[in-house]
């Protein structure tokens, strides 16, 4: 990210921060993801933390070790209440996420304006504007699964504000679980890819309101 876009997305995270309360402390040991190089860490019982984001029903938190995205799976330990979806079993590294899902008694393909609702879900968890209105979906489509009947399969390619973010598994993953929700959706691929290059023109109007672009 530039220095003009970065400094304005802290300027919106600090309103955010200031306009509630969010000062929690840990009541049990929790996983987390170090943001922004994406690998894990365990922060103990009794750590003192600040909610920066509650973004796509997960949280990125603050404290005195650094910047870092909490599940919503863990809310419970943030004090907060946890989503009632279940988790999606799948595959992600680098390059992107895939995942499957049973859909009983659905038939016909999904309906893609509910693939986008979903999409817009999903969060950079820096960034307080859903992935699809920051410009980072590039495309959607939805395909017929060769060999199985009345099923169908999302592909969805998205890039990321700059390369080599290690968030992007994180990401790809938020956003294959969410496509997976959509009746109909028996598989989704999620792809990150780099050409073109994102710059902050690809943000949606909306967004540039949001973060005050605009």
């Amino acid at each position: 990210m530039n220095a003009e876009f970065s400094e304005k997305v802290a300027d919106v995270t600090a309103s955010k921060q200031f306009a509630q309360s969010n000062d929690r402390t840990l009541s049990r040991e929790v996983s987390a993801t170090i943001i922004p190089s994406g690998d894990p860490m365990s922060l103990p019982a009794g750590t003192r933390v600040n909610i920066a984001n509650r973004l796509g029903g997960n949280f990125t938190v603050v404290c005195d070790f650094g910047m870092f995205r909490i599940n919503g799976a863990d809310a419970d330990s943030l004090g907060e209440q946890p989503p009632t979806d279940a988790p999606v079993a799948g595959q992600t590294d680098a390059y992107g996420s895939h995942g499957a899902a049973e859909h009983p008694g659905h038939s016909g393909p999904p309906d893609e304006a509910a693939v986008w609702e979903q999409l817009k879900t999903v969060f950079d968890p820096e960034i307080p504007v859903n992935i699809v209105d920051l410009g980072l979906v590039y495309s959607m489509h939805v395909r017929p699964i060769e060999g199985a009947a009345d099923k169908h399969k999302v592909e969805v390619l998205m890039t990321l504000t700059a390369p080599g973010c290690g968030m992007g598994p994180v990401i790809a993953e938020d956003a294959r679980n969410r496509v997976l929700t959509v009746p109909g959706v028996h598989e989704a691929d999620v792809n990150i890819v780099w050409e073109p290059p994102w710059t902050s023109d690809m943000i949606s109007e909306a967004g540039k309101m949001e973060l005050g672009l605009l």
